[in-house]
């Protein structure tokens, strides 16, 4: 009995350490129990993006301070490994902003955060994840523009943007994107014409248009492989392809199609004579299989000398009757070469010296005389005109109750020289209109006088307010008119949501203005400078905002567009900010108007050029930077980049505050006095430190300003990670306060 005992003990006491042995087994394999090692910097963006939403309380096991999202199982995150590869958390009612960290989310391949209540009006972020497949924002409240960068996705297989609020053009973004199945862009407020790049994407099957304010015709989407269009509740003008009509689910109703049958072809142009043509010809053109001509059946033109038909093999009489042919058609060439020009009239000589337009076929001369004149004030992509195309152009009216601030005279020049090949994504305004949104130019309408000309703030009659910049002779004084329309057509082509975007422009009687955003906050230069006691001061946090988001644009000028385009003009005044303070670039393009030496003699005085652009007058990427730098330098000090007002020493700011950056002390002497100590100690700091990059006196020591944008999107990502909720009680915010002190970093 004793021994029995004993043997069920020693068999419990096995079975019990094998049961402990499973257990340990299974936490070694099971993941929730492992202590997974997610990527840190996938970790650092998840939680910037958690901190960016509103009170999302929802997300089940998200944290905004570090974390295991692989681990420990985060809602909506999937894994491979220690990256995430995807986020889809859609229909969670979720708030407020994407973040602008996810740019550094190098493994993410699906981004659903479709059907939430995201962005509340502002534009989707500019810097998404690089290696998407599936984006999915549908459902949401995003506003602005389709951003650029979603052109550099080129691994992007499906994209979803529908039932937002996005507004404007979409530019030519989509030459990358050939991997693209589905595009929806439904139920938005898109407008202008579809872009020609559209026609590049040759894996698109489906693709959702409807419920917008497009325009123009359809025509690029011809020889997409399309299995699903609908277009349907639109502005669509023309007639709809015949390869489109084979589409099996295929939508276009409520749009502007054209009736009856659609336009032919261009005319027929015979082929050129054979090189080889016989005597024998037939007198109706047709050739005999053996003339030199290919037969229907593919069998060779010339016979071997075998059995049936003339023979055409070359002998000495076939290369005799070769060049004699040769001979005789070169003569005849010859002859309508000399007698062309002694064929044309004097009214068609003056055409084709005079007008931007070549002249036509004759066989075309007779549909040309029901042509309609053009209208100045419509959207043109500047085509070649016919020559019997009049264009109706008259005087501006002239108001004698309010002089003109400017009082350059309206010269005869024609309106074009020559046709522009790029199509301008701009209106054409007539003189008359900008004259009366103006009230004629009036002193009390100018709003600012820069490097190029006077601006103008325009209230046009049916409430839309914009900035009309009149360029002034002396920066046009080496532009020719087509040098002009160019440059109009190369700016137009500028998206970004921290640019300025160009509304429309006028060429007419020797005017040449361009047409702006209006924004109700002003430059950045006037609310730091010209501040009074009803102005509020700019928190550190919005300071923070502008120098991202004007760093984000000239990265946009220097590493997005092709080829790089120099500002030259970057500084304060140049930067506007709407009515939440974001801001936004302008002049960008503008200074390919005056060469390098001269635009450097129109700055002298503004002391935040480059050294070496002050030697040498030559702009570089490099320079811009450094301008850039400036420009922190007056967000962080509150002080102009030269003030005569100043001792001595601290007339130029960059001299004076260069060799304090990297000294505490002295950094908080620096500080604006309007922030009264509410900032972070680091943070300020670090925002010293990318200064410091900026404003060397070598180019080549100076970052890359995609380096600048990654230091400031640090600085963010540091401060969402350590942000606090605080009371009422924000004086009490020391200026010595740690990183963990900051407020409120979400830009």
């Amino acid at each position: 009995m004793v021994k029995e005992k004993s043997r069920r003990r020693r068999e419990k006491g096995v079975m019990e350490g094998v049961v402990v042995l499973v257990l340990a087994c299974i936490w070694v394999w099971n993941p929730s129990f492992a202590n997974a090692n997610t990527d840190p910097s996938d970790v650092s963006d998840l939680n910037a993006l958690y901190s960016s939403l509103n009170s999302a309380t929802q997300l089940t096991g998200w944290t905004s301070n570090s974390g295991d999202p692989c681990g420990q199982s985060w809602l909506g995150i999937a894994c491979s490994g220690s990256a995430v590869t995807a986020i889809k958390l859609s229909g969670m009612g979720l708030t407020g902003t994407l973040g602008y960290m996810m740019a550094n989310m190098t493994s993410l391949m699906e981004l659903d955060l479709s059907n939430n209540n995201l962005g509340g009006g502002n534009q989707i972020p500019y810097n998404l994840p690089p290696n998407l497949q599936r984006l999915n924002l549908a459902g949401n409240q995003f506003s602005g523009s389709v951003p650029y960068s979603i052109s550099q996705i080129i691994t992007l297989k499906y994209l979803n943007l529908a039932h937002n609020q996005l507004q404007g053009s979409l530019s030519d973004m989509f030459s990358k994107l050939s991997n693209l199945t589905l595009l929806d862009l439904s139920f938005n407020s898109l407008t202008g014409d579809l872009p020609q790049s559209f026609n590049t994407l040759s894996s698109l099957t489906t693709l959702y248009l409807q419920n917008n304010q497009l325009t123009g015709p359809i025509d690029v989407l011809a020889g997409l492989p399309l299995e699903d269009l609908n277009v349907a509740n639109n502005h669509f003008t023309g007639w709809i392809p015949n390869q489109l009509m084979k589409i099996n689910n295929l939508q276009t109703e409520g749009n502007s199609w054209s009736s009856g049958p659609a336009p032919p072809p261009p005319p027929y142009m015979p082929p050129p004579p054979s090189r080889r043509s016989s005597p024998g010809q037939h007198s109706g053109g047709e050739s005999s299989p053996t003339n030199g001509v290919r037969s229907d059946d593919g069998s060779g033109g010339v016979n071997d000398g075998g059995s049936g038909g003339r023979n055409s093999g070359i002998g000495g009489g076939g290369i005799a009757g070769i060049i004699i042919s040769i001979l005789a058609i070169g003569g005849i060439v010859a002859f309508f070469l000399i007698k062309r020009k002694s064929w044309k009239s004097p009214k068609e000589e003056n055409i084709g010296q005079d007008k931007p337009f070549s002249g036509l076929d004759s066989d075309l001369t007779k549909d040309v005389a029901d042509m309609k004149p053009i209208q100045a004030s419509a959207i043109i992509d500047m085509a070649p005109l016919p020559p019997t195309a009049q264009i109706s152009l008259k005087p501006p009216p002239i108001f004698d109750r309010h002089k003109s601030f400017d009082e350059d005279e309206f010269s005869n020049k024609p309106v074009m020289k020559k046709a522009n090949t790029t199509p301008i994504r701009a209106t054409l305004y007539s003189v008359a209109d900008l004259q009366v949104a103006t009230d004629s130019f009036s002193i009390d309408r100018l709003i600012g006088e820069g490097s190029f000309g006077r601006v103008y703030k325009a209230q046009f009659n049916d409430g839309k307010v914009l900035a009309v910049k009149k360029i002034s002779s002396a920066a046009l004084a080496n532009q020719s008119l087509e040098d002009f329309i160019e440059l109009v057509s190369s700016i137009s082509q500028l998206q970004h949501p921290n640019l300025t975007e160009l509304v429309g422009y006028c060429t007419e009687h020797g005017q040449h203005m361009l047409v702006y955003q209006y924004h109700k906050n002003g430059s950045l230069h006037d609310l730091l400078h010209l501040t009074d006691e009803f102005s509020k001061p700019l928190t550190w946090s919005i300071r923070v905002k502008i120098a991202l988001g004007t760093a984000r644009a000239l990265e946009y000028l220097h590493e997005v567009c092709s080829p790089s385009i120099i500002h030259k003009n970057f500084k304060s005044s140049n930067i506007l900010l709407d009515s939440e303070l974001n801001p936004h670039l302008c002049d960008s393009g503008l200074a390919s108007l005056v060469p390098n030496a001269e635009f450097q003699l129109l700055r002298a005085s503004e002391q935040n050029s480059a050294p070496e652009v002050a030697m040498s007058g030559q702009y570089t990427l490099k320079s811009d930077v450094y301008s850039f730098g400036v420009v922190m330098l007056e967000l962080l000090t509150g002080r102009k980049s030269f003030d005569i007002s100043r001792p001595r020493s601290e007339q130029s700011l960059v001299n004076w505050a260069t060799p304090q950056l990297h000294d505490i002390d002295s950094l908080d002497q620096m500080v604006d006095p309007a922030l009264e100590g509410l900032y972070p100690a680091k943070s300020l700091s670090r925002f010293a430190d990318v200064i410091a990059l900026c404003v060397q006196a070598e180019p080549e020591f100076r970052p890359p300003i995609s380096e600048v944008v990654q230091s400031l999107l640090r600085l963010v990502q540091r401060a969402n990670m350590s942000k606090r909720t605080f009371g009422s009680n924000a004086q009490e915010i020391s200026r010595r306060a740690n990183d963990s002190d900051v407020q409120d970093y979400s830009l």
